[in-house]
């Protein structure tokens, strides 16, 4: 079994990753974070509950171990910033998202520590990802990558306001085809139980940006979703089996959406 991530491989061309579903601090590491930052509350709570039907689907999922506050997987390995000024979290972040800090004084990781994480953590979980993509699009022809991901609706320290329920990312139109944009616009358009929002806010982290190059046959769509449509938005937080089985169909929908997807020839 590996020790950063779970990998179920599955039989269609759709990829499905949660690289903020890790909830694990490493032993070693835990006297340096805040007792605060000790709970993980900035995790995509239980979204590999939410998405585990996919697996009966035919989709493979890819699931970290590890909390984003050890290394977050989507960010780029150089640190570059994801949306260049507006606050944002780092590679190894130092802040939570009501901008707070993780790390006791003088304890956050210094460059060859982050170095180092991202040697036994991030790497290793994106080779796996590459290489599953890769095998994907030989079998198929081409890979979709849906990259998951939940987030407090309101967070005053990143964003203005509340969110949308569903935050749809495509990279403005980059990441993906435009068949496969206009099939998801198309499924929140039709629906009436959940705000929603293409390409705002949240348009597409280092995942989507990085492997979603239609051109070269693989696709990726990023969906934010507010905690408040499946949990609990307060601590301690919890599954909401009514909420969730609410959005249920709605999620199932979009992943036969994205399984559908067959590109022009």
């Amino acid at each position: 079994m590996n020790t950063v991530y779970t990998l179920h491989s599955g039989t269609s061309p759709l990829l499905i990753s949660m690289p903020h579903v890790g909830t694990l601090i490493p032993a070693d590491l835990r006297d340096g974070f805040t007792e605060r930052a000790l709970q993980a509350e900035d995790t995509d709570w239980f979204l590999d509950r939410l998405f585990s039907f996919a697996a009966d689907l035919g989709a493979s999922l890819i699931v970290p171990r590890y909390s984003r506050y050890v290394v977050d997987l989507n960010r780029s390995p150089d640190n570059t910033p994801m949306y260049p000024g507006q606050n944002n979290t780092e590679l190894c972040p130092t802040r939570h998202f009501t901008g707070e800090a993780i790390y006791r004084p003088g304890r956050a990781p210094e460059e060859a520590e982050i170095q180092r994480r991202v040697a036994s953590y991030w790497r290793p979980y994106h080779a796996a990802l590459a290489a599953q993509l890769a095998q994907l699009k030989t079998q198929h022809g081409h890979a979709v990558l849906f990259d998951a991901h939940s987030i407090k609706g309101i967070l005053p320290w990143l964003f203005e306001g509340a969110l949308p329920d569903m935050n749809l990312g495509t990279v403005s139109g980059n990441s993906c085809a435009p068949a496969l944009r206009d099939g998801v616009a198309a499924l929140f358009a039709a629906q009436a139980g959940y705000s929603h929002v293409m390409d705002g806010r949240f348009k597409g982290g280092y995942i989507t940006r990085h492997y979603g190059t239609p051109g070269s046959g693989v696709h990726a769509v990023q969906l934010e979703m507010a905690w408040r449509a499946y949990m609990d938005e307060t601590p301690p937080y919890r599954w909401h089996g009514a909420k969730a089985a609410a959005v249920s169909p709605l999620m199932r929908a979009l992943v036969q959406t994205l399984l559908d997807f067959r590109p022009a020839a």
